[in-house]
């Protein structure tokens, strides 16, 4: 009996990969071949895709790839919900303790999990609230959208103080619990590290690789990226003010 129950233990994953997808059915497939053969051998995984109501026959490919993969589940919202409330849904089901996120489009390269997840393990952070975040130091995108970005990060940088080099990249790591503790909006994705802080964390910044896009098209524009996100920086640093802090001790 108790064998059994060893045996239940060493099989959890430990580590999550949920990956967000909209519209992605150029990609799914070689990304979670990639997935696969960078850390196949090295960690027990799982990858969770949640499928924010494609149009493209996204989810047909993923049904596929389902029966295919023993360590691939997919959860499918009813209704477009948008990218953080993909990544909520995925962090919400996880089965390992941590979690790692990719965009879908092929753009962050598997191979790079295995590095921020050593950089988790040997911190000596690791046992308080802390987040791993890929950043790009060679973009792969074109000029508008590349400019966008350093707009917007530049910005935020500047009014939240978060100490991120690149907070827009997709590739982070973190304990599924510590996220599900932050303040949950739309668009919560893009402020990871400062949500984190907040909350007495800390950030450690790892360089990735940055990859063209796989197939299909970006869902971000310029407007996306800066004048929705200058709306939402300004929530972020009133999440900040109104953080309630209280300390307390229990009489003996």
């Amino acid at each position: 009996m108790s064998s059994k129950k060893n045996t239940r233990k060493e099989e959890r994953p430990e580590l999550t990969i949920v990956i967000p997808v909209f519209n992605e059915i150029g990609n799914v497939e070689s990304l979670t071949s990639e997935i696969e053969r960078a850390l196949a051998g090295s960690l027990r995984f799982e990858i969770v895709f949640v499928n924010d109501s494609s149009d493209d026959g996204t989810l047909e490919a993923l049904k596929v790839l389902k029966s295919q993969k023993s360590y691939l589940r997919v959860f499918t919202h009813k209704k477009r919900c948008g990218q953080s409330a993909a990544i909520l849904t995925g962090v919400r089901v996880a089965k390992a303790s941590l979690v790692a996120t990719l965009d879908g489009d092929g753009q962050n390269n598997p191979r790079d999990l295995t590095k921020l997840y050593d950089v988790y393990v040997n911190s000596s952070e690791k046992d308080n609230k802390l987040m791993i975040c890929g950043y790009r130091s060679k973009r792969q995108d074109n000029f508008i959208k590349v400019l966008s970005s350093k707009v917007a990060n530049s910005i935020r940088s500047k009014l939240l103080r978060d100490g991120t080099i690149d907070t827009g990249c997709g590739i982070k790591l973190f304990r599924a619990q510590d996220f599900l503790d932050l303040p949950i909006f739309d668009h919560m994705h893009r402020f990871l590290p400062a949500l984190i802080l907040r909350d007495g964390g800390r950030i450690i910044s790892t360089e990735v690789v940055h990859r063209s896009r796989g197939q299909g098209n970006s869902k971000y524009g310029l407007f996306d990226r800066l004048w929705v996100g200058i709306i939402d920086i300004c929530g972020v640093m009133w999440l900040k003010r109104r953080k309630i802090n209280v300390e307390v001790d229990e009489l003996e």
